[in-house]
């Protein structure tokens, strides 16, 4: 017990000290004295901890564009890991999921176990689609932590600011913990002090039904004057991890941010079917359906169960940035890259750096694909045409992945392909 408990403590110790740099070093462009460095530093320490229970970009939208084919090999940001689990679902490809929080690093080496020590699917579902069973922390102790790393059991075992240990959450609805989480119920708490209630929408018949709910209960919130000067702040989005910088480009040209967030959630509301989009269920009831029939990311799915755990071993989670994983690589490597929308938070010295380690390590043909919070591409003038010239864009079919992705918070889907 004596040396469990000594190596818990190092564990902890270890994700302590690399739970801020990093980030800090990709969000940090302001003094600290100044009132962006500030907005920033303060979105540093909100993101630092669980951010993300589920992953919000579409993975369907996402294997259509890289169209990855056997053998191949994926790096993908992982985030909450929704994405990456579900490649592998849909083909035989190898995925290398990176990321720079420590607790999605711990989520999804956490999935990755699950996967691989469950003995049925009704195990891991306890843990990832109802996602409320007391249960899972007894599961976790006797079936997962004996295969874990040290820093992951540290995460999993360490104590939340009430003193419950962290396994706790899957006990206690899990995709309402970490950051966004607690924004989207922040969101319905105030909405129901107006009277309204979100998860009326959950119970439409169709797509003309989900968007007249929406016209009832939520739109009006748009037009109130205080909701429009709560919205227009940059630390009222930081729950959707959405850093100072993001802010910026996802107002663009618009007169108010409001305006922009009523257009982007009126299309998760009635933009797709409810029954096909669990992005909206997440939203609007915040988990996915209680009876576990409603729509879910295709690695929950009871069909692909299998599949993924067959293929579980293709999965490798890394804790480090893009940068730092493809420095290590001498000679092309990688078919496909997925970057999410991390570019948006990036300097052009950034992204310079970033876009060469893709020349270098990239296959001939390897799709490069990521989101951005406005319409455009924003690449084009930031990275030199050096860099930029041995890609095609394609813009059609770009805006047509804009248009198919169910999550509908983003301005912007773009497919890089690199030229041999």
């Amino acid at each position: 017990m004596g040396g469990a408990a000594e190596a818990h403590v190092q564990g902890e110790g270890e994700l302590n000290r690399g739970r801020n740099h990093r980030l800090a070093e990709a969000v940090h462009r302001y003094g600290a004295a100044s009132r962006k460095g500030l907005e920033e530093r303060f979105f540093t320490w909100a993101f630092s901890g669980l951010v993300y229970p589920q992953i919000w970009e579409d993975p369907v939208v996402d294997l259509e564009a890289m169209a990855l084919k056997p053998g191949e090999r994926v790096a993908a940001i992982a985030s909450g890991g929704c994405n990456v689990f579900s490649y592998v679902t849909a083909e035989e490809v190898q995925v290398t999921a990176l990321d720079l929080n420590p607790a999605h690093v711990a989520l999804n080496k956490l999935k990755l176990a699950a996967v691989t020590h469950s003995p049925d699917y009704e195990t891991f579902a306890r843990f990832f689609v109802s996602a409320a069973d007391p249960e899972t922390a007894g599961i976790y102790d006797r079936i997962l932590a004996p295969h874990l790393d040290r820093t992951t059991r540290a995460y999993w075992e360490g104590r939340d600011a009430l003193g419950r240990r962290r396994i706790s959450y899957f006990g206690r609805k899990f995709y309402r913990q970490g950051l966004l989480g607690w924004f989207i119920t922040a969101g319905h708490v105030l909405t129901r002090m107006h009277g309204r209630n979100p998860a009326k929408l959950l119970d439409a018949k169709n797509r003309a039904d989900q968007e007249r709910l929406f016209n009832e209960e939520l739109a009006p919130l748009f037009a109130m004057r205080h909701m429009r000067w709560l919205m227009d702040k940059p630390a009222s989005l930081f729950g959707l991890g959405i850093p100072p910088s993001q802010f910026d480009a996802l107002k663009g040209d618009a007169p108010h941010m409001a305006d922009v967030l009523k257009e982007r959630l009126a299309r998760l509301a009635y933009g797709f079917d409810l029954k096909d989009n669990y992005f909206a269920w997440q939203a609007f009831g915040r988990g996915y359906a209680a009876d576990g029939k409603g729509p879910l990311p295709p690695y929950l799915e009871r069909g692909n169960w299998e599949t993924l755990k067959a293929r579980a071993g293709n999965v490798n989670v890394v804790h480090a940035s893009f940068g730092e994983h493809l420095a290590s690589f001498q000679a092309p490597a990688y078919d496909a890259y997925v970057l999410l929308d991390a570019q948006d938070w990036m300097t052009d010295e950034q992204l310079t750096t970033l876009w060469s380690e893709i020349v270098r390590t990239g296959k001939p043909g390897c799709r490069v694909i990521f989101r951005t919070a406005g319409e455009e591409t924003i690449l084009p003038g930031r990275v030199p045409n050096a860099i930029l010239s041995r890609f095609r864009y394609d813009a059609a079919r770009s805006r047509a992945f804009t248009a198919a992705d169910r999550s509908s918070i983003y301005g912007g889907f773009h497919l890089y392909t690199l030229e041999a």
